[in-house]
C-alpha cells in the first residue's frame, strides 16, 4: 500500500491511496485460510472444502473486505504518520469506478485537517463570579407564585367586569372573509387573560368583559402564523362569555406543601430556597463563562476548516430562525440561507469549540458512563411513555451520543480553565444577576 499527497493548501488536503493487485490478493487468500477450517459445504467434510470452490463462493464477499481493510489500514497509517486529523469524515472514491479484480486499487481520498491550536496561558484571564445571597423575602415571594399557581377561580359577583388575570369562559367562532376556518371555534373554552395563549390581540379585547355579554373581536393573525392560509389575514370572532372567574391564590399552609410534595410549609419554605440558590449559582456560572469565551475568543486566532464552518452557520441560522418563529415546531419551512451575520457567529463558535476540545484533551478531560447516564436520564423525561424506545435510540445511535457527550465534556473543561484563572468574587443583587443574564446573548 502507498499513500502519496497530491495536494496539501492550508487544511484541505488530497491523497492518492494505492492497493497492488498482489497485495489485494494477499489478503483474500489469507481471509480464505483463515475461514477454511470453519467451513462445512455439502459433500466435503468441515475443514476440507477445496480452496477453488471457497474462492467462487465466497471471493466477491472477501475482495471487498479485503479491499475496504486495505484503505482503512491506508487511512489509519497516513493520519498516524502525519499527525493529521480529520475535521470531518474524509471523502473516499475510486479513481476509476469501473475497476476490475486483477487491477490495482487507487482510490483518491480529501479532507479537511484540524488545525493546530496554539497554547495559552489562562492565569492572567480575571473572571468575577457574582454571589446572590437568598433573601427570605424572595423565597415568600416564589412561595406567592406557588400559591397562586395552585390556587382556583372562582366566579365574581355578577355584572362585575373581567380583569386581566382574571379567566373568562367563553363559546368563540372565528371567520376569515367572512368564511369559517379550521380550528377558529370553540364552546366553553377557559381562558386566563393576559397569558397569550390566543392569538395577539384576542384577549386584551375582552379586558372589562361581563358574564353574558357577547363581543365581536378583529384580530389579524401575524404574518409568520404557523398555518400559512392565515398568516397575515384578519379574522372576526363572536365570542359570548358565559362566566368571570376570579384566581384566588391556595394558602400558604402545610395544605399547600404537600400538595407539592413536600412534608410541611417548613420543608417546603426549605427546598424554595435551596432551588433558588442553586438557581442563582447556574445563572452567575453563565455569565463568568460567558466572560471566559469572550476572554478566550480575542486571544486566539488559526485558520478554521470551512466545513465545520458551513455546517455551523447553517446551525445558527435554523437555531435562530425557530427562535424567531417558535409556533413553527417541524423542520418542513424550507431551506433557512446563513447570513454574513450568521458565519461569524459560526466562526466564533467552532474556533472556540476547537479551542476547548484542545484544551480538554491535553488535560485528560473525560465523561464518565455515570455522567452519561444522569444525562440520559433528565433528557428521557422529555418522552414520558417512551422511555425504552429513548433509550434503544441512544444506545444505537452514536450521533446522539455525541449531541449528549459534547456539552457535559465542554463544561467539565470550562470548569477545568475557571481552576485555572484568576477568579474573584463579588456580592450582587438578585436584579444586578438577571440584567447580566439578560445580556447574554446566542454564542
Amino acid at each position: 500500500m502507498q499513500v502519496t499527497a497530491t495536494e496539501s493548501e492550508g487544511l484541505k488536503r488530497r491523497c492518492t491511496i494505492t492497493v497492488t493487485a498482489g497485495e489485494l490478493e494477499a489478503k483474500v487468500q489469507e481471509k480464505i485460510t483463515e475461514a477454511r477450517p470453519g467451513i462445512e459445504i455439502k459433500g466435503f467434510r468441515k475443514g476440507k472444502v477445496p480452496v477453488a470452490i471457497l474462492r467462487r463462493q465466497f471471493g466477491p464477499r472477501l475482495l471487498s473486505d479485503a479491499m475496504q481493510e486495505a484503505i482503512d489500514g491506508a487511512m489509519r497509517a497516513h493520519f498516524e504518520a502525519t499527525g493529521d486529523r480529520p475535521a470531518v469524515q474524509p471523502e473516499v472514491r475510486m479513481e476509476r469506478p469501473e475497476w476490475k479484480e486483477g487491477e490495482d486499487v487507487v482510490v483518491l481520498m480529501s479532507y479537511e485537517a484540524l488545525p493546530a491550536v496554539p497554547e495559552i496561558g489562562f492565569a492572567d484571564i480575571a473572571l468575577e463570579r457574582l454571589v446572590v445571597a437568598t433573601a427570605p423575602e424572595a423565597v415568600d415571594e416564589a412561595l406567592g407564585r406557588l400559591a397562586t399557581s395552585a390556587g382556583s377561580f372562582e366566579d365574581r359577583p355578577e355584572g362585575e367586569p373581567a380583569a386581566m388575570g382574571d379567566q373568562v369562559v367563553i363559546d368563540y367562532e372565528g371567520k376569515v372573509a367572512g368564511e369559517p376556518f379550521k380550528g377558529g371555534s370553540g364552546s366553553d373554552h377557559p381562558l386566563v387573560l393576559g397569558s397569550g395563549s390566543f392569538i395577539p390581540g384576542f384577549e386584551g379585547q375582552l379586558d372589562g368583559a361581563r358574564a353574558g355579554e357577547a363581543r365581536t373581536l378583529s384580530v389579524t393573525f401575524p404574518a409568520d402564523y404557523g398555518a400559512r392560509e392565515l398568516a397575515g389575514q384578519t379574522a372576526e370572532f363572536a365570542v359570548t362569555v358565559k362566566a368571570v372567574r376570579l384566581r384566588r391564590p391556595a394558602a400558604i399552609d402545610d395544605a399547600l406543601a404537600k400538595r407539592l410534595g413536600a412534608e410541611t410549609l417548613a420543608a417546603l419554605t426549605q427546598q424554595v430556597g435551596e432551588r433558588m440558590t442553586a438557581e442563582y449559582r447556574a445563572a452567575a456560572r453563565s455569565v463568568m463563562k460567558r466572560a471566559l469565551l469572550d476572554a478566550l475568543d480575542v486571544r486566539v486566532s488559526f485558520e478554521l476548516p470551512p466545513s465545520l464552518v458551513a455546517a455551523e452557520a447553517r446551525q445558527v441560522a435554523h437555531q435562530l430562525w425557530h427562535e424567531e418563529h417558535p409556533e413553527v415546531h417541524g423542520h418542513d419551512h424550507g431551506d433557512v440561507t446563513p447570513t454574513d451575520e450568521h458565519v461569524k457567529l459560526a466562526e466564533r463558535r467552532v474556533r472556540l469549540g476547537l479551542l476547548l476540545a484542545e484544551v480538554g484533551r491535553k488535560a485528560e478531560v473525560t465523561v464518565t458512563e455515570g455522567e452519561m447516564t444522569q444525562a440520559v436520564m433528565a433528557q428521557v423525561r422529555q418522552y414520558p411513555g417512551q422511555e425504552r424506545a429513548f433509550f434503544e435510540f441512544v444506545q444505537k445511535n452514536a450521533g446522539a451520543q455525541q449531541q449528549i457527550r459534547a456539552p457535559i465534556f465542554e463544561d467539565k473543561v470550562v470548569d477545568h480553565i475557571f481552576g485555572l484563572a484568576a477568579v474573584t468574587e463579588r456580592a450582587a443583587t438578585r436584579e444586578e444577576l438577571q440584567q447580566a443574564v439578560a445580556a447574554l446573548d446566542v454564542v
